[in-house]
């Protein structure tokens, strides 16, 4: 078979299937909307609310407009967590959004120290952005803040003086 037979037969092919080219198919229009993938959840007050979680800890996370005060079991945030690092760990996610200063946070947080607890209301304050502002779902998701991080203490087993060293071993 020469290449003018091959020319040949897909030219015939195309005279089957009715000269229908590949600009000429009807194609199916994706629905374009602007409206958001979910609603706005916000309260009677007008606040958002979320849970965040981190090791132990667990953060109980309410957000609204406001100054950009962030108050932490009824403390502001800079007594509360008084190493600047935890500070800077609460703040990313409205780094993350372009929302500094725009919003009131109010938590209240059990369990865990103070690095797990600066980490669960982390994960609160993205969650409850996401509820009160779903176009910044996308941008907080990116960045991981939705996501609870799984990393726990692991657990000590019997015959071990913790979760994996063993005891002290004496020769005599």
């Amino acid at each position: 078979m020469s290449d003018n037979d091959t020319v040949q037969s897909l030219s015939d092919l195309g005279e089957i299937a009715g000269n229908v080219t590949v600009a000429d198919a009807p194609v199916a229009a994706a629905p374009v909307s602007n409206a958001p993938l979910r609603e706005q959840q916000i309260d009677a007050q007008g606040r958002a609310y979320a849970t965040g979680r981190r090791k132990d800890a667990v953060a109980r996370v309410w957000i609204k407009p406001g100054s950009g005060k962030i108050t932490v079991n009824g403390r502001d945030q800079a007594v509360y967590f008084a190493r600047p690092t935890l500070r800077l760990v609460i703040n990313q996610t409205f780094q993350v959004a372009g929302r500094e200063e725009q919003y009131d946070v109010i938590a209240t947080v059990k369990g865990g120290g103070l690095s797990g607890q600066a980490g669960a209301v982390k994960h609160g304050i993205a969650q409850a952005l996401a509820k009160y502002e779903p176009a910044l779902r996308a941008s907080v998701k990116a960045a991981g803040f939705l996501t609870r991080d799984p990393r726990v203490v692991e657990r000590k087993k019997y015959g071990r003086a913790k979760a994996r060293r063993s005891f002290q071993f004496s020769k005599r």
